[in-house]
């Protein structure tokens, strides 16, 4: 369904020269979205897949264990979208602290998005509505530190921004001007908290590409908008574990997600952009579901061989289960996290070390730092930077 544009634009003067911002129309889209049979069975598998995925944390050993590692790789994906270059190796070194050599400007952006997630769920699970306080408080933590530090963090921006251009003259696209950002954003807001709006993964299609339309901040947009969408579903209670994460599917679709989000804005199309989102939807959820299989799998497999060890069994599980729940760490950390002495600790590494399933990443003699090397294989699947 074609309805023209889904806004108007507005002249403004920036930097001496006049600009067509655009400022969208309030949520949801009229003429209603259409959900015809195609539409609504697809809606429908999209939901079943994250039924399933659901269900899988159940099966988890520790479904803390995922989590951690999922949003770590969240963080990964969203920030490349953005032009980092870290590896979730390089977050999970970093977090080790002990570790030099990765890439320090990136890997904090990387880091201070899995606390911006981390703060925003929390607050959720507080009871604290999802609106733009939230959302300015999640910018706040994504720019506390390093790039974009002095880009008015956790405050809307208050004078005019762009994307694509080299300034607005030139620009791709131009956002709505500061003054009308209280406008547009009281009015996401209300459509995030109207109860009559279509289910949660429609309304997280919806708000996604109003968000990144409105760009009510001067620098971090694109992830804000990325975790909107999890902060949405989380909130909406269609996963109980926050799980699906659409960064992977936006990255390998890079061009057409950015066609669709300006087919929006210029024909109205938001049927074309609901499908999209919707099928990125069900292979996420889908990918995720085999992802905890493969790692169930990996666990049963390497488990079996730590139990052929005879005597040093006992310990060297002990610390196996503590670098499931970290798959990076010193020997230090291990006999912290799993209440054993260093010396114990050192044996059980070097146990895992002969049998394939530790790696050390350092090379050097004091403070080593080991990889649970399967582990990270299965999840930098498609993590890698761009």
């Amino acid at each position: 369904m074609k309805r023209g544009a889904t806004g108007r634009h507005e002249i403004t003067t920036t930097s001496g020269e006049a600009v067509r911002a655009f400022v969208p129309s309030p949520l949801p889209p009229v003429p209603p979205l259409a959900m015809d049979a195609r539409r609504q069975r697809r809606h429908e598998r999209a939901l079943l897949a994250c039924g399933r995925l659901d269900a899988i944390t159940a099966l988890l050993p520790d479904p803390d264990l995922f989590l951690y590692a999922y949003v770590r790789r969240e963080a990964v994906l969203s920030s490349q979208i953005e032009g980092t270059q870290s590896s979730l190796s390089d977050l999970l070194l970093f977090e080790v602290e002990e570790a030099p050599g990765v890439p320090f400007d990136d890997v904090v952006e990387v880091s201070n998005y899995v606390a911006a997630l981390d703060h925003g769920l929390a607050r959720l699970r507080e009871g604290f509505p999802l609106c733009n306080r939230l959302l300015r408080e999640v910018h706040g933590v994504l720019l506390s530190r390093g790039r974009g530090a002095d880009k008015q963090p956790g405050e809307f921006r208050q004078s005019q921004n762009w994307i694509g251009g080299t300034r607005p003259g030139n620009a791709a696209f131009v956002p709505p001007p500061s003054h009308e950002l209280q406008a547009c954003m009281g009015a996401l807001e209300s459509f995030l908290h109207d109860q009559t709006a279509p289910g949660a993964l429609l309304k997280a299609a919806l708000a996604h590409v109003q968000f990144e339309t409105i760009h009510p901040f001067l620098d971090g947009n694109g992830r804000v908008g990325r975790l909107l969408i999890a902060l949405i579903l989380h909130h909406e209670g269609v996963l109980r574990q926050p799980l699906l994460y659409l960064s992977l599917y936006f990255k390998q679709h890079r061009a057409l997600y950015y066609q669709m989000l300006d087919t929006v804005r210029t024909d109205g199309d938001w049927e074309a952009w609901v499908d999209f989102f919707l099928e990125g939807v069900e292979q996420t959820a889908s990918g995720a579901v085999e992802t905890a299989h493969r790692l169930l799998a990996l666990f049963r497999r390497d488990e079996e061989r730590i139990g052929a060890l005879g005597r040093r069994t006992a310990n060297t599980l002990r610390v196996y289960h503590g670098l499931r729940r970290r798959p990076v760490a010193t020997i230090r950390t291990l006999a912290a996290r799993t209440e054993i002495s260093f010396p114990t600790a050192a044996r059980a590494v070097e146990a895992l070390e002969q049998l394939g399933i530790l790696h050390e990443a350092t090379g050097r003699a004091r403070d080593r730092v080991f990889l649970y090397a399967d582990y990270l294989k299965v999840l930098n699947e498609g993590a890698e930077p761009l």
